[in-house]
């Protein structure tokens, strides 16, 4: 089979055959800066997406998109952020780049987002703690999974608390048919080379009106006050997506509905082929939501056996898996403590060794060393989830026969 002799990543954008024109465009009319026809183009097409009247600024990165909108929130140095626990890192360092502290929350069974009951209750005790209210809340649409919006915006408007949604892993996915990262006050959107659409690197921040895209616009260009010369009145930053990524990402949004599509289809493949394989549960959306299930996952029984268990952590890892970019340091212990099961890491292995990529899930960040002294309100569930959960191949490169394949490699691996 043609797939096995090339490495079936975890996700991969496609390009459309579009975004070259585009980017010919911006090097013929010498446009090869962070402004531009591209730019504001790719802001259009985001805020006709979108809809519900917001604006869009374009990114240099969704991280980025997390820390402007921090900023447009309110937050600042000395305040607490709730943030959910069942995350990416990107969901939580620009809390600390502002001098704030993350406050970690847990999630619930169902969705694997953060759980508006065990939410409240972190509010309720840090207004006791500290004296004041969490200064935002951001909650994420882990693998592109609707979570409970509707839930975390009663809990976010009663205790009058803006909420910055972390939809980087969620867009396209629906929530009664409404967009996720439209329902708080600003939402985020990533454009990184394995998001649902790319633009090599890249976010947005969604906001909600003119005037507060104004403002995020002036702290994503450097807050230069209207003078003939450099003038600054506040810290700003240099955030704004450069018109050669935002051709690529115009590009990208021709397609964006043809990869939704397609990663839908690959996980009614999954769930269609696991749903008799005891031990292995396919995680899946629930009534009302519509996931774009950016990564498909599943959930393998602590009791499952596999064939080459006795080789799982027996060696330390070296580089980054899936050539993850930058530096990583090199562990002498193939040991934290808080890792996937014997029986996930065989997978992953198994899976590896015919070169098919699977990843564990998302490190809690209360299991983090870098966040272990800050507030934390747990209930086990991503403990639990990330020992035994495992992310599949899911991109617009994996194929119907791709998924067959990798489902068909995993069952006889299993004893």
């Amino acid at each position: 089979m043609e797939t096995k002799k090339e490495r079936i990543y975890l996700c991969l954008a496609h390009m459309s055959g579009k975004e070259m024109d585009y980017i010919k465009e911006a090097f013929d009319t010498n446009w090869v800066v962070p402004l531009g026809p591209n730019v504001n183009g790719f802001e259009k097409d985001l805020e006709e997406f979108v809809g519900q009247g917001k604006r869009v600024v374009a990114l240099s990165s969704g991280t980025a998109a997390v820390h402007l909108g921090l900023i447009a929130a309110g937050v600042r140095a000395g305040d607490e952020v709730i943030v959910q626990s069942f995350t990416f890192c990107a969901s939580t360092h620009p809390i600390t780049y502002l001098g704030a502290t993350p406050v970690l929350v847990d999630s619930e069974p169902y969705t694997w987002n953060i759980d508006p009951v065990l939410m409240e209750e972190a509010i309720k005790d840090r207004i006791a703690k500290t004296g004041k209210k969490p200064a935002a809340i951001v909650p994420v649409y882990l693998y592109g999974m609707p979570a409970k919006i509707d839930e975390i915006m009663s809990v976010a408007n009663k205790y009058d608390i803006p909420v910055v949604e972390d939809a980087a892993e969620g867009m396209g996915s629906i929530y009664k048919n409404r967009v996720c990262g439209t329902f708080g006050d600003y939402g985020v959107l990533s454009f990184n080379g394995n998001k649902m659409i790319t633009t090599s690197g890249g976010g947005a921040l969604i906001c909600p009106n003119e005037e507060m895209w104004r403002r995020v616009m002036f702290f994503a260009t450097q807050a230069r006050e209207a003078y003939p010369y450099y003038q600054h009145e506040e810290i700003g930053y240099n955030y704004r997506m450069s018109n050669i990524c935002a051709g690529i990402g115009r590009g990208q949004m021709t397609v964006l509905e043809d990869h939704i599509a397609h990663h839908r289809r690959i996980a009614d493949i999954y769930r269609e082929l696991f749903k008799d394989v005891e031990g292995i549960t396919f995680h899946d959306e629930q009534e009302g939501m519509k996931s774009n299930f950016w990564l498909n996952t599943i959930v393998l029984d602590e009791n499952l056996r596999l064939k080459n268990e006795d080789h799982a952590y027996a060696e330390t890892i070296k580089g980054a898996v899936g050539g993850a970019a930058g530096v990583v340091h090199n562990s002498d212990s193939a040991h934290t403590d808080c890792e996937p099961n014997v029986n996930v890491e065989a997978m992953r292995l198994a899976l590896d060794a015919v070169g098919i990529e699977a990843r564990p899930l998302w490190k809690p960040m209360h299991k983090q060393p870098v966040y272990r002294n800050v507030p934390a309100y747990v209930n086990g569930i991503s403990e639990e989830l990330f020992h035994k959960g495992l992310c599949l191949p899911s991109g617009p490169c994996v194929s119907e026969d791709d998924a067959l394949w990798i489902v068909d490699t995993i069952k006889e691996n299993i004893r």
